[in-house]
């Protein structure tokens, strides 16, 4: 009887994740992993994880297996809370649930379940994990969920082969209707329970606010460049590149504003506080269209900001990955320098897959899209697919 080790959430997925195992005939042990209690960073009146591991308490109960709360609050702050604030004081925007399951799921809490004796570790990710033989050697695939309202597969894009062996998603085939059809069945009190949308086992967390914890606010103005400026005729004209990888280096580079380039149109309490893309917030009015930020100078405590959703300002067609920061779920497909691949691309959870081409260089890997991209963020991870298996993935410089 192998033995599993769930990370029982207290919410619906790991919960069915964890009676699923179960029926399949598997010891199985929940473990509640407490990430934060660190009161003088305040993330909101609330007290989420005293709920929700009560919640998954009950569940445990329910379900007649063992289960235990493991402080995980140090390494957290170590690999995730730290790191976040110091992309976002660079000025780059970090994902910490990509990161909470690499370093602290898959790797700490891992660790710890197979110390215990554990043979593999359970989430109630919706993704599915396939074994293949290649060349007489075992390889696991990482597919995506069969939900693909729900696919997390994005979440997963840092594992390696050797967390992915031992790892298990049981409702990777699964829609979540029939997710929660299962919990209700079998009576269990999360089975109504809403979808958490804070940070990874943290709780409900108000951005803005957390980081002015750490984050001194410092007043900067807000500059309005016009869709006309002439830096965006100049990157469409059409240059005589040396190479297609000087193409892709020039394509790739982030647009570099002055403040006399546009109008200052307001004052904002931080650059470092906003990302690419960013709409609400910037609490000014009086434009035709929203205004969006196109750019954040966190040097010169500037944000540039343009009107619509179609400012030319919000799109490039590539971008780069440094070497060090390219990371190939299928070690087998790793690209060599010079090679060229068409894959599918995502540089955000939930994004639609996007035609686009790796190419691979000595130094890193740049990404050519079939169509300009909206708001490529630099700390945000591009993960690439062939069909509905996650090959690779990499930080956006």
């Amino acid at each position: 009887m192998k033995k599993v080790v769930v990370g029982l959430s207290g919410g619906v997925d790991s919960s069915v994740a964890a009676y699923l195992l179960q029926q399949q005939g598997y010891e199985v042990i929940g473990l509640f992993m407490k990430n934060w209690h660190d009161d003088s960073v305040t993330i909101s009146d609330e007290c989420p994880w005293l709920e929700d591991s009560n919640d998954a308490l009950l569940v445990a109960e329910k379900l007649g297996i063992p289960f235990q709360t493991v402080d995980m609050s140090e390494p957290y702050k170590q690999r995730i809370v730290d790191y976040m604030f110091s992309e976002y004081e660079n000025g780059r925007t970090p994902n910490p649930d990509v990161l909470c399951n690499r370093e602290i799921k898959f790797d700490v809490f891992m660790n710890l379940a197979l110390s215990l004796g554990a043979d593999y570790v359970a989430t109630g990710h919706y993704c599915r994990k396939e074994e293949a033989d290649v060349e007489g050697k075992k390889i696991y695939r990482l597919l995506a969920g069969k939900d693909s309202n729900k696919d997390q597969s994005y979440f997963l894009c840092q594992l390696s082969q050797n967390q992915l062996s031992k790892a298990l998603f049981p409702i990777g085939e699964l829609q979540k209707s029939e997710v929660r059809a299962i919990a209700s069945a079998q009576g269990l009190i999360t089975a109504e329970k809403k979808d958490s949308q804070g940070l990874c086992f943290v709780g409900k967390i108000r951005l803005p606010e957390f980081l002015q914890q750490q984050l001194l606010p410092k007043e900067g103005k807000i500059i309005e460049i016009p869709n006309d400026w002439e830096g965006y005729t100049k990157r469409h004209q059409q240059l005589n590149f040396e190479s297609y990888e000087s193409e892709l280096e020039f394509r790739s580079k982030r647009f570099t504003y002055q403040p006399t380039d546009g109008k200052i149109k307001g004052k904002h309490q931080g650059a470092h506080f906003f990302t690419k893309g960013q709409r609400k917030g910037l609490n000014v009015g009086g434009t035709p269209e929203p205004l969006f930020v196109i750019e954040t100078d966190v040097n010169q405590n500037i944000i540039y900001v343009g009107q619509g959703n179609t400012h030319q300002g919000l799109f490039r067609s590539a971008l780069f990955i440094r070497e060090e920061d390219v990371h190939w779920v299928r070690t087998d497909l790793a690209l060599k320098t010079g090679d060229s691949k068409d894959f599918m691309v995502r540089i955000r959870y939930r994004q639609p897959l996007q035609k686009a081409t790796l190419h691979k260089v000595a130094n890193g890997l740049y990404i050519d899209f079939k169509e300009p991209q909206s708001a490529i963020t630099e700390g945000q991870f591009a993960a690439w697919y062939e069909d509905d298996e996650l090959i690779g993935s990499g930080v956006i410089n």
